[in-house]
């Protein structure tokens, strides 16, 4: 029932995520979801976060804090991912330094935080909108970042990790401790820089110069360029996806899964693509290349 105002048990920490799933009614005219410091309306409590999609004329979404009685700076998306009649998911990551939106399985924002999360204890819906579901979703990895979204459903409890590597620098390059083969995976944690060009990861041979998979997001084009370098040349590239899924400063996890014919890709939880072998000496694909505009936060094979 709307407005809705529950604890949030236990606050929130870094590597949290606030699912929540609903409809826009067709005569919405804004709707409001608030991450609160407590439920007192007199005086009102601070709102550390304040996430308000509105519908009038093309629609945006403003988000802003209230602290003491008084809002701050609103900052302002023109980007509607919300449509009247429609039903919606909103993702909120929980990170150390910021809140990280996605809609609808999109990357939609980022609010860096304002007032510390440890004050943070009610969450508040209002407005015109009709809730589903809300679920607290908790995956954290060593409390400092997400281990993963939660939607892409990978068991990693009984398997030996065998390349574990935090805030690593790029350019990065790692050898693993075994070649890759069918069912393996690799995944990739990290930051895209704040004003980003084009990043690269490479899974390579070892005992060649050839590059089995070349990973390329291209952040003005927007194009997500894939490539083989095989025989001394570079193949025909692939750039098409359907939605481009990085943002400048955003929080990924990119995880690449190797099966008999085929890469399999995808980011925060979402498949975004594959890409047939063209090297197919999988057994020879034993390096782990990283550089570009990105900051790594953790490479892990398993």
């Amino acid at each position: 029932i709307i407005p809705y105002v529950g604890t949030i048990l236990g606050g929130l920490v870094p590597g949290e995520l606030i699912v929540i799933h609903g409809t826009v009614p067709d005569d919405a005219d804004r709707f409001q979801v608030d991450l609160q410091c407590g439920s007192s309306i007199k005086p009102r409590a601070d709102v550390a976060f304040h996430f308000n999609p509105r519908f009038k004329r093309s629609g945006c979404v403003v988000c802003n804090t209230l602290e003491r009685e008084k809002w701050g700076w609103e900052e302002i998306t023109y980007e509607m991912p919300f449509q009247k009649g429609k039903s919606f998911e909103i993702v909120i990551m929980i990170l150390k330094d910021k809140f990280q939106v996605t809609v609808n399985k999109k990357h939609l924002l980022l609010y860096n935080h304002r007032i510390s999360l440890e004050r943070i204890d009610t969450l508040g819906i209002y407005g015109k909108v009709q809730i589903k579901t809300v679920d607290f979703v908790s995956n954290s990895l060593q409390g400092s970042q997400p281990a993963r979204l939660g939607v892409t459903k990978i068991n990693t409890e009984n398997s030996k990790f065998l390349l574990v590597v935090y805030f690593q620098g790029v350019p990065y390059v790692e050898k693993l401790d075994a070649a890759l083969c069918p069912g393996c995976t690799v995944a990739i944690k990290g930051e895209v820089n704040q004003n980003p060009k084009s990043f690269t990861i490479n899974l390579k041979s070892s005992d060649s110069k050839d590059i089995a998979l070349h990973l390329s997001p291209r952040m003005k084009s927007k194009a997500f360029v894939r490539n083989s370098y095989l025989h001394d040349s570079w193949g025909e590239e692939e750039r098409e996806v359907a939605n481009f899924p990085f943002s400048p400063g955003m929080y990924f996890e990119l995880i690449i899964f190797c099966d008999a014919h085929q890469f399999k890709v995808a980011v925060n939880g979402v498949h975004t693509l594959e890409y047939k072998h063209r090297f197919k000496q999988l057994e020879k694909i034993d390096i782990v290349e990283i550089t570009g505009d990105v900051q790594l936060l953790d490479v892990r094979r398993w």
